[in-house]
This record gives C-alpha cells, sequence and structure tokens, in this order.
C-alpha cells in the first residue's frame, strides 16, 4: 500500500479525512455565494476583490481579557461561510472537522495545528481560516490564527484588517508580540497577521525567535491555527511544522494531482499528518 493510501486510510479510521461540496472558484467569480465550500486559491491580497466583502456587525467585547491586544472589527470575505453563514451545510462540514480534531486529543495534546496544502491552489487559507472560526465559535475558546506565509500571506485580505505590523516584524525583533496581535471582539478570535515581505523568511520561520513566539502563545491561547505556505517548491514548511503538534493536508479536487500529493505527504512523519481536507469534493 502507497504511503498517501496509508495516510488517508488512517485518517478514515480516526475520522479526520473530511469532503466538502464542490463550489464555484473565488477568484473571480460572478456571483459569490455564502453557502458554497470554499477551494478556491488564495494566495495573497492581490488575488481578493475588496468590492466583494462583506462587514460584519460588531458583538459586545469578547470576556477573555486581552486588554493588552489591539482590537479591530472585521470586513470578512465571503469564503468565511464558518461566519457569515453558521447554519450553511458547508460550515457544519468545519464543525465535523473540528469535532474530529478534538476527539484526538484523547491521544495527545492538539494545542498547535498547522495547515498546509501541496500547492497554492487548494484553498488552505480558507481552509484555515474557517477551522479557527468554528473553534473560537466553540465555548469562546481563546483561539488564534496565525499567518505563516510570510512571502504571500492572505489572512489579513480574508478578515479585511491590516496586514502589519505582523508576524516577520516579531521575529526580526521590529515590533512586539502584543503590538502584531489582533483580537476581533466579535468572533471571539485573534490574529496575527504574516506583515511585510522579510528578505528571509525560511530563515525567520526556521529560527529560535519564531519557537519562543511558540512557546509564549501556548501559554495563551486554547487553540493556535497556522497557516503555512504549501509545501512546494519552498522549504518554508519543513522549518515550521516540527513546532506543530499535528498537520492538516488540505487538496482539492480536480487541481490537486496525486504526485504533488505524495510528495508533499513525504515531507512530514506519518504521526504528524493529522488528516487531509478534500475541497471542492462532489456529493
Amino acid at each position: 500500500m502507497s504511503r498517501i493510501q496509508d495516510i488517508l486510510a488512517k485518517a478514515e479510521r480516526d475520522g479526520t479525512a473530511r469532503r466538502t461540496p464542490a463550489t464555484p472558484t473565488l477568484v473571480p467569480p460572478a456571483a459569490p455565494s455564502a453557502h458554497a465550500a470554499p477551494a478556491a486559491p488564495v494566495s495573497g491580497s492581490s488575488a481578493l476583490d475588496a468590492s466583494r466583502f462583506v462587514p460584519v456587525a460588531a458583538a459586545p467585547p469578547t470576556a477573555v481579557a486581552l486588554s493588552e491586544v489591539r482590537t479591530a472589527d472585521a470586513t470578512l470575505h465571503p469564503a468565511l461561510v464558518a461566519a457569515i453563514d453558521p447554519h450553511a451545510a458547508v460550515a457544519e462540514q468545519y464543525r465535523a472537522l473540528r469535532t474530529r480534531l478534538n476527539s484526538r486529543e484523547d491521544a495527545a495534546a492538539l494545542r498547535i495545528i498547522a495547515v498546509t496544502s501541496p500547492g497554492s491552489r487548494d484553498g488552505k487559507s480558507v481552509t484555515a481560516a474557517n477551522l479557527a472560526l468554528t473553534m473560537a465559535q466553540e465555548f469562546q475558546r481563546n483561539v488564534l490564527l496565525i499567518d505563516g506565509d510570510l512571502r504571500t500571506g492572505a489572512v489579513h485580505a480574508l478578515f479585511g484588517v491590516e496586514q502589519g505590523p505582523g508576524l516577520s516584524e516579531v521575529l526580526s525583533g521590529e515590533a512586539a508580540l502584543d503590538d502584531a496581535l489582533l483580537h476581533l471582539p466579535d468572533h471571539q478570535l485573534s490574529l496575527l497577521p504574516a506583515g511585510s515581505l522579510p528578505d528571509f523568511p525560511t530563515e525567520l520561520l526556521g529560527s529560535s525567535a519564531m519557537r519562543r513566539v511558540l512557546d509564549t502563545l501556548r501559554g495563551r491561547f486554547d487553540r493556535i491555527i497556522i497557516d503555512l505556505p504549501s509545501v512546494m517548491p519552498l522549504a518554508d514548511v519543513g522549518t515550521v511544522a516540527p513546532l506543530a503538534d499535528g498537520v492538516l493536508m488540505v487538496i482539492r479536487t480536480g487541481v490537486t494531482k496525486r504526485p504533488a500529493l505524495d510528495e508533499a505527504l513525504a515531507t512530514f512523519d506519518n504521526g504528524k499528518v493529522l488528516g487531509v481536507v478534500m475541497n471542492d469534493a462532489k456529493r
């Protein structure tokens, strides 16, 4: 049995492999629907049309003590269906994914979960953002979404917030961690944007500063989701994945090629991969 078959079989047994229904591409659709499953490429702010953002009214302040963190109102991209239309079938799929990940904690804690994909058009950023939103909705957990894609970060654009200062400034010593964190009180979710494009992103992600930052954040948040770059052709993922408790691999029907998935999975130990999320799957 091949490595990919082993991974998928393991994911099915553990209940971590998820399939999301078909969706029109997000870049650029003629008529976006909040009910469509996110599966489009979101590789950076240039790929997102601001006219398609949906403003979200602010809710009462959160009870979580984050007094030193900046707060902002989010302007959500329609792909963030977990918040825009939580009763949609697609949003239910994200909740099911959250539940299955929670069930994995019987074996070991999953405080930090990294999300990646074989290529740049598999929808990993949308998956990471929706998963973070559903986790934040669960008993008002203190959840952080980190944009670990220092080259083409998209998290700030998905939520309609400022890009920086962000992770790159924190790692380079140009900004304090609390100056880079951004709390969205209407969603009980905190963000750490990617920040500006550094000269050496791989080296920053693999630095001791990155380890210290994650160690600090472990003590402040119940769950941390890291939106990592795609596995190929960069080395960025390999520097951060060992710091996470598990990795979710996002693939897309009709886009992800079998050899690419095999190669991406070979980057990690079998025990590190929590499961596979299949975007744009047909019912």
